[in-house]
Order: C-alpha cells, then structure tokens, then sequence
C-alpha cells in the first residue's frame, strides 16, 4: 500500500527525534495523527463518511462503494486519507485525466497516461467538521502532487457554493463544466502544480 513518507510534509524516521533511537522501548499505540494513501480495504469507511455528507445534501454521492473500490485499487497513489487514533476522518480521492477539461467520461475513468488530477472528491466526517480539517487535508494533497513527477495540474468540480472554500485553497474557476449530475450543475476549477522542481530537490520528494 502506497505510503507518503517521502512527502514534504513527513520527516524521513532518521530524522524523528529520539523515540527511534535503540535504547527506547517502541510504544505499541496508533498515532495520534496520520495521513496516507488510502486501500481497497478502506473502501467501506470512505463511502459511509462519503453518504453522510452528501446525500443530506445533495441526494446522491460523487462516488459510490464499487467506484471508490475502482479508483483505490487502479490508483491509490492519488489518494490520501486524514487518521486520528486509526479511524479515518477526512480523505481525498483522485485519479489522472488527459484533457484540458472534464467530461462526463472523468466521473468513472482513471488515464494513467494524464497529467491532471482529477479530484473526485473530499469529505469530513460529520463529529470532525468546522475544524478547518478540509482546507488542511487540501493543501497536504496538492503538497503530495507536486512530488509525482507526472502531475502538472489538479483539477474539480463543485457547485457555486463551494467555489469560495476552493479559491481559498488556491484553485481557480475555469467556468461551467459540461459534466452534469442529474439535475445538478457544476464549476470546473484548476490548481497548477507543476513549476515547484525546486520543492522536490530540497524535500525528499
């Protein structure tokens, strides 16, 4: 399973501090806080915080169960996902797209030939909301994405009430999107990632 311990965000375990060193008994509880690429096998926490938070909202889910199973098992690497004590509270799921813009095609297709991430979608469990855990997790993803040598842009889609969270995170309205869901109509927005070599030599990228 994909981990991100080359990410800018983690220090190499040489660099840890001293709970590595020889002489120290190694604790056997799970870490506070955690982030990593997500599994098949995380498939059924992501869609039941997934369901919660859109279907009040929405109706529907931008992924369902056999879908997020897709997308886990072609590419975890483009996921990430937020643990506290082991139990997952916020995830990113993404996979590669090889146009300048979505289309209904982006919904279910993974092109491993893409250069564009395409962020299916990003959710908080319900008890961890309004702590700012959402613009937190964002900016450790696109963080991660300027790591992967292939990645040069991140791209979404979300409805116009969500536009002010997403320029916050840095990603800019390219206008409607043609991807429609039901009676549900969208903004495409893009982040660039590329242009950041400079984060990648001094990182451990």
């Amino acid at each position: 399973m994909p981990v991100l311990s080359t990410s800018p965000f983690l220090k190499p375990a040489h660099l840890q501090g001293p709970q590595n060193s020889p002489g120290r008994q190694r604790r056997h509880t799970l870490p506070a806080s955690e982030f990593r690429c997500l599994s098949p096998e995380d498939a059924i926490s992501v869609f039941e915080i997934e369901r919660e938070a859109f279907i009040s909202v929405s109706g529907d889910c931008p992924l369902h169960l056999d879908e997020i199973r897709h997308f886990l098992t072609l590419c975890p690497e483009l996921s990430l996902g937020w643990f506290e004590e082991g139990r997952l509270v916020a995830f990113i799921i993404g996979s590669l797209w090889d146009q300048d813009r979505l289309s209904q095609a982006a919904l279910t297709l993974h092109k491993p030939r893409g250069t564009a991430v395409h962020i299916h979608v990003l959710a908080v469990h319900r008890t961890f909301r309004q702590q700012g855990k959402g613009s937190i997790l964002m900016w450790r993803y696109l963080q991660y994405l300027r790591c992967l040598p292939f990645a040069r842009r991140a791209v979404l889609m979300c409805e116009d009430f969500l536009v002010p969270f997403y320029e916050k995170c840095g990603f800019k309205a390219l206008g409607p999107s043609e991807v429609t869901v039901g009676a549900l109509a969208f903004i495409e927005m893009q982040h660039e990632v590329r242009g950041h070599a400079f984060m990648r030599r001094n990182s451990g990228c």
